[in-house]
C-alpha cells in the first residue's frame, strides 16, 4: 500500500476523531452499567483497561466477545475467572502483574487472540493454554520467561503468530515445540538470551514457519544446514562482531523474500556470505551502526538478482554521491527516510532505471533533490518533513508517471504551477502545513487525473472563479487553515466528482456560500473550519454576517468548527440538505438554535453540538428530527436534561452529555427514550443528596441502558461529599422504612376494625345516647344563659305514634278539666324555626316537661333530644321540672342502653299508666299534684309510685 494511498480516508477520520461515541445497535442484552468497565462499540466489546483492578470483575456480560483488561493490577488468573464467558474470542490482559496462571484457566473459552504481554510470568507450564485449539494470536512478550514446558503449546494447533520478545530464554530447545506447531506463521523471539539458532538443535524434519524475528545482541550464530524451513519467507536478525552465518545451500532459504539485517561491525566477508545464501530475497532492509563501509555493503546487496526493494532508513546519511547506488539498477523501491540528507546529486539515482517509489521523509533537504529529475518511471515520491522552501519549474521534470506526491510539513511559501507541469498522471498531491500564501498559475495546470489535493494549514489564499475547472476528477479537497480562504463566486465550479471538502472560508456577503458552492452537486462530506485573521481582541466581537444556505442535495455529513469568530446563525442555513445524516457543530451556537434549524434535514440521525455555551436547549429544536439515533451535547453548560422528555426521540440509542453542569438528573427523562442503550454523563458536577435518588436507582436497576463509567461519577456537592462516588450514596437514608410503615398501618387498621365491631355490637346505643346528651348539654347551656320566661305550664314530649293517646286521654283532662297551659310541638312550635331551637324554647319556656315514654319514644331521635334537654335542665337548675309518664311497662334491662333514662327512673318520680288500671282519676290527680308542685329541689324517692 502506498504511503499516501489512505489520504481519501482523512476526511472521514477527521469526523470520527471528534465523535466521542458511536452508534450502538439496540440490544436487550445490554443490561447494566458495569462498576469497573465500559461496553464499547457494541454489546460484545467490554473495556476494563486502567481501572486498578486486582481481579476479573464479576459483573461482565457472559456474552462478551472482546475483553480488555490491560493496565491493571491482576496478579493471578484463576481457573474460574473466564469459565463463564463461553463466547469470549479476544482477551487483552497485558501490562498487569500476572505471575501465575492456573492449569486449564482458558479451557472453557474459545479464544482467537490472547495478549498477556508485560506481566511477571517466569514459566509457561504444561496446561496453561489447555483447550485453546482455536487460538490464532498469542503474545507473552515483555515477561520474565526462562522456561517453556514441552507440553505448554500442545493444544495450540491453530496458532499462527507467537510473540516471545523481551524474555529470558537461553536455549533454542525451549522453542522447539513451538516451531513444530502445524499452522505457525510468525515467531517473534527478539531480545532474549539466545546465543544461536541452529537446525542441528531442532528435533524435527520440517516447520511451516513463515516469519522469524531473532534480533538480539546476544545472537552469535545462525545455522541452517537442513531443509527444515521450506516455507520461511522473512528473517529479521542482528549481525554483530563475531557473528557467524552458516547456510551452505541457498535452497534451504529458497522461499525467503524479506530480509532485515541490523549490521553492527560485522565483516564484509560474512555479510557477503549472508546475502549470497539468500539469493531469492526481494526486499532488503539494512541498518548500519558505526560502519565505515556502507557503500561496499550496498554494492553487495544490489548484486542480489531478485532484489527490488531496498530500505536504508535511519542510517544517518548526510549525502549520497552518484556512485553510491550505482549497482542498484534493478530496484523499484528505495527508502532513504529518517536520515540527514541535505541533497541528492543530479546523477545519484541515475542508474536506477526502474524506480517506482522513493521515500525521503524526515531528512534535511532544503529544496527538491535534483536526483529525482528525469526518473520517468517514478510513481510515488514522499518529500514530507523536510526544509524545502521553494519549488522550481524543473524540480519534477519528466516525472510523467508520478501518481502520488507528498510535500507536507516543509516551508514552501509560493506554489508555482510550472513545478507540476509534467505531472499529468498525478492523483494525490499533499502540500499541507507549509505556509503557502500564494498560488502562482497553479490552477492553470491540466491536472485532469488529480483525485486528492491537500492544502491544509497554509496561510491566506485567494480562490477565484473557475480555479478548479481543470481538476474534474478531484474527489477530496482539503483547504483548512488558521486564517481563511477568500473564495469568489463559482470557485468550485467544475468539481463535479468532488465528494469530500474541508475548507476555511471567508464569509462576506449573506449569500456567499450559496455562490461559492455552486457546482458541488455530488458533495457528500463537508467540513467548514471557521476562523479569523483578526487579533484576539477583535475576534471576540460578534460578526454580523449570516451563516448562509447550503444547496447541496447529496451532502451526508456536515461538520462546522468555529474558532475565534462569532457568527449570527440564520434559521434556514441548512436549507437544501435533504440527505444530511450527520451534523456536527463545535463552538458554533452561543444559544439554543432556532426551532426551525433542523426542519430542512429530515434524515438526520446523528447530531453533535459540542464545546459551546448552551445553557438551555429548546426541545422544539429536536422536534423535526425524530429519527435521531445519536445526540452529543458535550462540553456545554447544560443544567438539566428535562427538555428530552418533551420530544419523542424514540429512535435515540446514544446520548452523550459529557462535561456540562448537570447536578441533578431526573430519571423520568429516560422513560421518553425507549431505545437508549448508551448514556455518557462523565465530567458533570453531581449532587449527592436525595434529589438524585431516582437516578441512582435507575442506573443500578435498568436492564437496557449502559451508563458509561457510572461507578466512577464523583460528587461535587455538598462540600462534605466532595470526592465520594455518586453511586455510593445511601439512598435508604432518603426513605422511611416502607415495610415497617406497612406493618404499623395494617396493625392499626386491624385494631380499629375489631374495636369498631365491638362497639357497634355492644355499645352502639350507649354511644348514640351519649351523643345526644352532649348536644343537649350544648343547647341547655346556651338557653340557660338567656333566662327564658315561662309561657306554658308544661311541655309535652311524646312520640308521634302515641299522639292519639295524648289527644284522647291527656289533653281533655289536663287542659279541659284541670286548666293547664300545655305546649305541643305540632300546635305550638314556631313555623320556619329550626326544630332543635323550637324544642329548646319549649322546654325552657315551660315550668315543667312531661315525657310520655314508650319503647318507640326511646328509639326516636327527636324524643331523645327532648328528654336529654329536659334532663340537663333538671340537673343544672336543681329543680323538679321533669315528669316521667310511662304508657307501657318497660323492664329495666330494656332501659340499659339508655343509661341516663335508667338513672332517672331510679332517682326521680315517675307515673305509670298501666298501673293506674281502672283508677284513671287517681292517675290524673297525681299528674295535677306533680304540675302544681313548685320548683322545689329534686326529690330522691319515687313519691308518685310509692317506690
Amino acid at each position: 500500500m502506498s504511503v499516501m494511498g489512505s489520504w481519501p480516508l482523512f476526511f472521514l477520520q477527521s469526523f470520527l476523531i471528534l465523535l466521542p461515541s458511536v452508534l450502538l445497535p439496540f440490544n436487550p442484552l445490554l443490561a447494566f452499567s458495569l462498576k469497573n468497565c465500559t461496553v464499547d462499540n457494541n454489546v460484545t466489546w467490554v473495556e476494563c483497561a486502567d481501572r486498578d483492578l486486582t481481579g476479573v470483575p464479576d459483573d461482565i456480560l457472559i456474552t462478551v466477545v472482546t475483553l480488555d483488561l490491560n493496565f491493571n493490577h491482576i496478579s493471578k488468573i484463576n481457573r474460574t475467572d473466564f469459565s463463564r464467558f463461553s463466547k469470549l474470542g479476544y482477551l487483552k490482559i497485558a501490562n498487569n502483574l500476572i505471575s501465575h496462571v492456573d492449569d486449564g484457566a482458558f479451557a472453557e473459552v474459545e479464544l482467537i487472540e490472547l495478549d498477556m504481554g508485560s506481566n511477571n510470568l517466569i514459566n509457561l507450564t504444561n496446561y496453561m493454554f489447555q483447550g485453546l485449539w482455536k487460538l490464532i494470536f498469542l503474545s507473552v512478550e515483555k515477561n520474565h520467561i526462562t522456561y517453556i514446558s514441552p507440553l505448554a503449546f500442545q493444544s495450540l494447533i491453530s496458532l499462527q503468530t507467537l510473540q516471545l520478545t523481551y524474555n529470558n530464554l537461553h536455549q533454542i530447545t525451549d522453542i522447539v515445540p513451538i516451531l513444530q506447531l502445524p499452522n505457525l506463521n510468525d515467531l517473534l523471539a527478539d531480545f532474549n538470551s539466545l546465543t544461536s539458532f541452529q537446525s542441528d538443535d531442532l528435533s524435527f524434519n520440517k516447520s511451516n514457519l513463515r516469519t522469524l524475528w531473532l534480533c538480539s545482541d546476544s545472537m552469535k550464530k545462525f545455522s541452517i544446514t537442513r531443509d527444515v524451513f521450506p516455507h520461511l519467507q522473512s528473517i529479521h536478525l542482528n549481525a554483530n562482531t563475531g557473528f557467524e552465518w552458516d547456510v551452505p545451500d541457498p535452497m534451504f532459504l529458497r522461499s525467503l523474500t524479506t530480509l532485515e539485517l541490523f549490521v553492527f561491525d560485522s565483516s564484509c566477508e560474512m555479510y557477503q556470505v549472508m546475502l549470497k545464501s539468500a539469493e531469492s530475497v526481494r526486499e532488503l532492509s539494512l541498518l548500519f551502526w558505526h560502519h565505515d563501509r556502507e557503500r561496499d555493503l550496498v554494492d553487495i546487496a544490489c548484486q542480489m538478482t531478485a532484489l527490488t526493494s531496498l530500505h536504508l532508513s535511519g542510517i544517518s546519511f548526510v549525502s549520497i554521491n552518484k556512485t553510491f547506488l550505482q549497482s542498484c539498477t534493478e530496484i523499484t523501491e528505495l527508502d532513504l527516510s529518517y536520515n540527514y540528507l541535505e541533497e541528492l546529486s543530479e546523477f545519484s539515482l541515475g542508474s536506477i532505471k526502474q524506480l517506482r517509489r522513493l521515500d525521503l521523509v524526515k531528512n534535511s533537504l532544503s529544496r527538491a533533490p535534483q536526483g529525482v529529475r528525469g526518473l520517468s518511471t517514478l510513481e510515488i515520491l514522499d518529500l514530507s518533513v523536510n526544509f524545502i522552501s521553494e519549488l522550481d519549474c524543473s524540480d519534477f521534470k519528466n516525472l510523467t508517471k508520478l501518481v502520488e506526491l507528498n510535500l507536507s510539513q516543509n516551508r514552501i511559501s509560493t506554489l508555482k504551477g510550472c513545478a507540476f507541469q509534467d505531472l499529468n498522471d498525478l492523483k494525490v498531491l499533499n502540500v499541507a502545513e507549509n505556509g503557502v500564501h500564494l498560488l502562482v498559475d497553479f490552477f492553470k495546470l491540466n491536472l485532469q487525473k488529480l483525485e486528492v489535493l491537500d492544502l491544509n494549514m497554509n496561510t491566506l489564499m485567494q480562490l477565484k472563479t473557475d480555479d478548479f475547472k481543470n481538476m474534474s476528477s478531484l474527489r477530496s479537497l482539503y483547504l483548512e487553515s488558521d486564517t481563511f480562504y477568500v473564495a469568489h463566486k463559482g470557485a468550485f465550479e467544475g468539481l463535479d466528482n468532488l465528494q469530500n471538502l474541508s475548507v476555511t472560508p471567508f464569509f462576506g456577503e449573506k449569500d456567499f456560500i450559496t455562490k461559492v458552492f455552486t457546482g458541488l452537486q455530488h458533495l457528500e462530506n463537508l467540513k467548514i473550519h471557521l476562523t479569523s485573521s483578526y487579533d484576539s481582541k477583535s475576534s471576540r466581537q460578534k460578526n454580523e454576517t449570516h451563516l448562509p444556505i447550503f444547496p447541496l442535495p447529496f451532502l451526508k455529513s456536515l461538520l462546522i468548527q468555529n474558532y475565534n469568530w462569532y457568527h449570527e446563525i440564520s434559521p434556514d442555513f441548512l436549507t437544501g440538505l435533504n440527505s444530511l445524516d450527520y451534523f456536527g457543530a463545535e463552538k458554533l451556537f452561543t444559544e439554543s438554535p432556532h426551532p426551525d434549524t433542523f426542519k430542512y434535514t429530515p434524515l438526520l440521525t446523528s447530531l453533535h453540538i459540542f464545546q459551546s455555551d448552551l445553557q438551555v436547549l429548546n426541545p422544539e429544536v429536536l422536534q423535526p428530527i425524530l429519527n435521531l439515533q445519536a445526540l452529543d451535547l458535550s462540553k456545554n453548560k447544560l443544567r438539566s436534561l428535562d427538555f428530552l422528555a418533551q420530544v419523542n426521540l424514540s429512535a435515540l440509542t446514544v446520548l452523550t452529555v459529557r462535561d456540562n453542569e448537570l447536578t441533578v438528573i431526573n430519571e423520568m427523562v429516560f422513560q421518553s427514550l425507549p431505545a437508549l442503550t448508551y448514556l455518557d454523563l462523565t465530567g458533570n458536577p453531581f449532587t449527592c443528596n436525595c434529589s438524585n435518588t431516582g437516578f441512582i436507582q435507575w442506573v443500578k436497576n435498568n436492564n437496557q441502558t449502559q451508563v458509561v463509567n457510572a461507578y466512577q461519577y464523583t460528587c461535587t456537592f455538598p462540600v462534605a461529599k466532595q470526592g465520594t462516588k455518586l453511586l455510593d450514596f445511601d439512598v435508604q437514608s432518603c426513605w422511611m422504612d416502607v415495610s415497617f410503615l406497612c406493618f404499623i398501618s395494617s396493625f392499626c387498621l386491624t385494631l380499629m376494625t375489631l374495636l369498631t365491631s365491638f362497639i357497634y355490637h355492644f355499645l352502639r346505643w350507649q354511644l348514640a345516647y351519649t351523643y345526644y346528651l352532649f348536644l343537649a348539654f350544648l343547647y341547655d347551656s346556651r338557653k340557660r344563659k338567656k333566662g327564658a320566661p315561662h309561657h306554658y305550664d308544661a311541655f309535652i314530649s311524646y312520640n308521634v305514634h302515641d299522639e292519639d293517646w295524648v289527644y284522647r286521654e291527656m289533653l281533655p283532662v289536663l287542659e279541659g278539666e284541670q286548666g293547664w297551659r300545655l305546649c305541643l310541638h305540632h300546635r305550638d312550635f314556631q313555623p320556619g324555626k329550626p326544630i332543635i331551637d323550637n324544642i329548646t324554647d319549649a322546654i325552657y319556656g315551660s315550668r315543667k316537661t312531661i315525657c310520655v315514654i314508650t319503647r318507640r319514644y326511646l328509639q326516636s331521635e327527636w324524643c331523645s333530644r327532648e328528654i336529654q334537654m329536659a334532663s340537663f335542665r333538671l340537673f343544672d337548675e336543681q329543680k323538679d321540672v321533669l315528669i316521667l309518664l310511662f304508657l307501657e311497662e318497660i323492664p329495666a334491662y330494656q332501659l340499659s342502653p339508655y343509661h341516663h333514662m335508667r338513672k332517672l327512673v331510679k332517682r326521680h318520680t315517675y307515673l305509670s299508666w298501666p298501673q293506674a288500671g281502672q283508677h284513671t282519676g287517681v292517675f290524673w290527680q297525681n299528674v295535677w299534684r306533680a304540675l302544681e308542685t313548685g320548683e322545689a329541689p329534686i326529690e330522691t324517692n319515687n313519691l308518685l309510685t310509692g317506690c
